[in-house]
C-alpha cells in the first residue's frame, strides 16, 4: 500500500469529477433507464415480491387468441363485436367494478361502410347495429363508470367513432405512453394539454375515479392524487414500478365472459369485479406488445384468472417474455397510483452526487492499491452498492446503478493510467527505461536559445506532431527485410529532414510513426506555423518519393498527420548522465488521437483547433467536424489544413465551400439540405462522402432532441 500524496488527492479528486459528469451528462441519459430494468431484474430474480392476485385493485378484460378462436367471434371481423361488448360491459358494470377503461379502439363502425352489398351500401343495411353497444356505453359513462381510449397525435390520431364519442360524451382519455430513446417504456404521462388546459391520461382518470378524488397539478407540473404527491423525476411522468413482473394481475377471457353474461350468471361477475377497477384490451402474441423496464427479467400477460362458462383452453404454463402486452403497461401504472406505489427516482442533481462520490471512493481506492487490488476493491465495492439499491429498490426507491458502476469503471482505470504515465514515472523510468543522448544539432539550439530545460521537466507551449503510414503492416508483410529496412530509411529519413528544418524535434520513431514537437526544447513563438508547414511539405514530399523512388515504387504509400498545440511537459528524464529529452501530457495524447482520427474521414492532416488558431492567417484552412476521441469527454473542434494562404487550388476552395455549407446544415438538423451539399464533391472528397452517409441516415431515422453534432470516434 502506497502514501498517497497531494498530487494523487487532486488527481483522484479531477478523475472522479469528470468520470461522474461523463456518465451522467444527457447524452448517456439512457443509462438511467437502464438502472430501471437492472433493478427490476435483480429484485425480480433475489427477492420474492409477488402478490396475491385476488388483492389486486385492477383486473383485465383480455381480447386474446381465445376469444378469436370461439365462435361467435371466430371468423368475424371485430367491427361486428360491438354488441356483445357492450353485453360483456353491462354485466361487468352491474357487478360493481368502480370503473372501466378501454385500451382498445374502434375507430370506425360497421354501419358506416360503404362497400356496395346488393343495391345499397353495406353500412345501410346494417343501420340500428351498434344500437346496443351504444346504449350500453352511454349508460356505463352517465354512471361516470366509463371511460373510452384515444391517442393523441398531431399526424395520426386514433380516436373511437363520432357515435361512441357522442354516447360516452366524450369521456375518452389519452392512452398514450412516454417511450425512452431506447423505445423502452418506463414512465407513463400524468396530464396531456388538451385545449391549453391539462387533462389526466388513461391512468390517473381510473384511479381518480376510484379514489373518488381529482387530480391536483401545480404550477411546477407536479401532481397529487387523495394527498398522494406522485414522484416525478422527469416532468410530468411516474416512473412504473412493475413490483410482480404482472404475474398478480388477474386476467379475464373476453370469450369466457361473453359466454357467462348469456349464461345470466350475475354473481360471477359480482365476485370478480366488484370495486375493482377495469382494463379491457388485446392480449395477444404479437400485437400491442411493449418493452417495458421488465426486459431483462421477463413479465407476464397477468395471470389466468376464475373461469365462468367456457372450459379453460389446453395452454402451456406462461413463460416470461421480454414483452407484454400494452393493457398491462395502463395496469400497472393504475395500480402503482391505487397503492402509492410509483419508483421515486433521484433527480440530475443527486444522481451526479452520488456518481462522483462513488467514482471518488474507487479513485482513492486505486491511489491506495496496487492495480489488481484496485480492481478487486472495485468489483466489492460495487457488489456492496448494488445490494443496497436492491434492497431500496424493494421500497420504490431507485438509486442510479448502472452511472457508479461505469464512473467507478473508469476511475479505477483513469487512476492506473495515472500512476502509470505520471505519479510512478520516476521509478519505472530508472528500472527499465534508457535514453539516447540529444543530437549535437538540439543541444546546441538549446544553448542558443538561452533557456535550457531542467532535469526532470517544465511547463512549456508545444505543437505535437504524430504521423503514421496506413496500412504499413500489410505492405511490410510483402517485403524482405532488406527491402523493408531500405524503404524505412529513405522514408524516416526524407520526413526527418522536412521536420527539423521547420524547427521541430523528432522525440522518438515506434515503427513507421514519428513523434516529433515544435517550440523545444528552444523557445519558437511560431511552433504551431512550422508544424503546420512541416506537416504540408511531408505530405509533398510522400507524393514525389511515390512517383520517383525506386523503393517506394508500386507501394502507393500515404500517411497521417496529427496536429495539435497545448501546454506539455518537457525536459530531461533519465539520470543525470543519460537522458532522453520528451514530452508529456495530455496535448499529446490528442495529437495522436487526431493522427488516428484521420482514418474516419479519409483526410491525411488533421488539426485540433488550438493549432489552427495559433497558426493565424498563414494558411487555408476547413473545418472537419468536432469529435469525441476516445480517452476524452469534451469534443474538440479540428480541421484540415489546405495550402499556404492564396496557394489553394481553384478545387480545394469549391470543395471547402460546399463542405462548409454542408456542415452547416449538418449542424442545423437539416440533414436533407446537408445530404445534398455533401453530395456534390462526394466522389472527390471522402470527408463528404462520410457525412452525405451519416445525414442520410438521420434523414431516414432523425436523432432525438437531446442529440448533439459531435462524432464520437471509438477507436483510436
Amino acid at each position: 500500500m502506497r502514501r498517497i500524496g497531494r498530487r494523487d488527492i487532486i488527481a483522484a479528486i479531477l478523475v472522479a469529477l469528470l468520470s461522474g459528469a461523463v456518465f451522467t451528462s444527457p447524452p448517456l441519459h439512457a443509462l438511467q433507464g437502464l438502472s430501471l430494468d437492472i433493478l427490476t431484474a435483480l429484485r425480480g430474480k433475489l427477492l420474492s415480491d409477488r402478490r396475491d392476485p385476488a388483492s389486486s385493485p385492477v383486473v383485465v378484460v383480455a381480447i386474446d387468441g381465445e376469444t378469436y378462436d370461439t365462435p361467435p367471434f371466430k371468423g368475424s371481423p371485430t367491427l361486428t363485436w360491438t354488441r356483445e361488448i357492450g353485453r360483456v360491459l353491462a354485466s361487468i358494470t352491474d357487478g360493481g367494478a368502480k370503473v372501466i377503461g378501454f385500451d382498445v379502439i374502434f375507430p370506425s363502425s360497421i354501419e358506416q361502410s360503404e362497400i356496395p352489398f346488393g343495391d345499397a351500401p353495406l353500412g345501410a343495411r346494417m343501420k340500428g347495429f351498434d344500437r346496443d353497444y351504444l346504449i350500453a356505453l352511454r349508460q356505463a359513462s352517465d354512471s361516470g363508470k366509463l371511460v373510452l381510449g384515444e391517442i393523441l397525435s398531431n399526424d395520426h390520431p386514433d380516436v373511437p367513432y363520432r357515435a361512441q364519442q357522442l354516447a360516452v360524451r366524450n369521456n375518452i382519455r389519452a392512452l398514450n405512453v412516454h417511450t425512452d430513446t431506447d423505445d423502452v417504456i418506463r414512465r407513463m404521462p400524468l396530464s396531456f394539454a388538451v385545449d391549453g388546459k391539462p387533462v389526466p391520461a388513461m391512468a390517473v382518470e381510473l384511479a381518480s375515479r376510484a379514489l373518488g378524488a381529482k387530480p391536483e397539478i401545480a404550477p411546477s407540473g407536479a401532481m397529487t392524487l387523495a394527498g398522494y404527491a406522485i414522484p416525478s423525476a422527469s416532468p410530468n411522468t411516474l416512473a412504473l414500478n412493475f413490483r410482480g413482473l404482472s404475474r398478480d394481475v388477474p386476467t379475464f377471457s373476453f370469450a369466457d365472459l361473453r359466454a357467462c353474461a348469456e349464461k345470466g350468471d350475475r354473481d360471477f361477475f359480482r365476485r370478480a369485479f366488484d370495486g375493482k377497477i377495469v382494463l379491457l384490451g388485446t392480449v395477444l402474441n404479437f400485437e400491442d406488445r411493449k418493452l417495458t423496464s421488465m426486459r431483462l427479467s421477463g413479465g407476464f400477460d397477468g395471470t389466468p384468472a376464475a373461469r365462468c362458462a367456457l372450459p379453460a383452453p389446453a395452454r402451456a404454463a406462461q413463460a416470461p417474455r421480454s414483452d407484454i402486452a400494452g393493457v398491462f403497461v395502463h395496469a400497472a401504472a393504475v395500480r402503482n397510483l391505487m397503492e402509492r406505489d410509483a419508483v421515486t427516482e433521484l433527480g440530475f442533481p443527486l444522481r451526479t452526487t452520488l456518481t462522483i462520490l462513488f467514482a471518488a471512493i474507487i479513485a482513492c481506492a486505486a491511489c491506495v492499491l496496487a492495480p489488481a487490488g484496485a480492481v478487486a476493491a472495485y468489483i466489492a465495492l460495487t457488489a456492496v452498492y448494488a445490494a443496497l439499491a436492491v434492497s431500496l429498490f424493494v421500497h420504490a426507491l431507485a438509486l442510479p446503478l448502472t452511472e457508479p458502476a461505469l464512473a467507478g469503471l473508469a476511475a479505477v482505470a483513469m487512476m492506473i493510467g495515472y500512476r502509470f504515465v505520471i505519479a510512478d514515472r520516476e521509478e519505472r523510468f530508472l528500472r527499465k527505461s534508457f535514453a539516447f543522448y540529444l543530437a549535437p544539432e538540439v543541444i546546441d539550439t538549446m544553448v542558443a536559445s538561452g533557456k535550457m530545460p531542467a532535469l526532470g521537466g517544465e511547463t512549456r507551449n508545444v505543437t505535437m506532431f504524430f504521423s503514421d503510414l496506413s496500412g504499413f503492416s500489410s505492405i511490410a508483410e510483402k517485403m524482405t527485410p532488406g527491402e523493408l529496412v531500405a524503404l524505412m530509411n529513405e522514408y524516416l529519413s526524407a520526413m526527418t529532414d522536412i521536420i527539423e528544418g521547420q524547427g521541430g524535434y523528432v522525440d522518438k520513431y515506434i515503427g513507421d510513426s514519428i513523434v516529433a514537437m515544435f517550440g523545444a526544447p528552444a523557445d519558437d513563438p511560431a511552433h504551431a506555423r512550422n508544424a503546420v508547414r512541416a506537416a504540408l511539405k511531408c505530405h509533398q514530399r510522400l507524393a514525389e518519393l511515390n512517383a520517383g523512388n525506386a523503393a517506394f515504387a508500386g507501394r502507393d504509400l500515404s500517411h497521417r498527420i496529427g496536429l495539435n498545440s497545448g501546454e506539455a511537459v518537457v525536459g530531461n528524464i533519465g539520470s543525470r548522465r543519460r537522458f532522453n529529452y520528451t514530452v508529456m501530457s495530455d496535448t499529446v495524447n490528442v495529437a495522436s488521437r487526431l493522427e488516428g482520427a484521420n482514418k474516419y474521414y479519409g483526410t491525411a492532416i488533421m488539426a485540433s483547433e488550438t493549432t489552427m488558431a495559433q497558426t493565424g492567417d498563414a494558411f487555408a484552412w476547413r473545418e472537419l467536424d468536432s469529435i469525441r476521441v476516445l480517452g476524452r469527454g469534451e469534443p474538440i473542434r479540428v480541421f484540415e489544413p489546405l495550402a499556404e494562404k492564396g496557394a489553394e487550388s481553384a478545387e480545394q476552395k469549391k470543395a471547402a465551400a460546399v463542405y462548409a455549407e454542408g456542415l452547416a446544415c449538418w449542424r442545423a438538423r437539416e440533414f436533407g439540405k446537408a445530404v445534398e451539399a455533401f453530395e456534390r464533391t462526394a466522389e472527390i472528397d471522402p470527408p463528404s462522402a462520410l457525412f452525405a452517409r451519416r445525414a442520410r441516415a438521420l434523414t431516414t431515422n432523425p436523432p432525438p432532441p437531446a442529440w448533439t453534432p459531435v462524432n464520437t470516434l471509438e477507436g483510436k
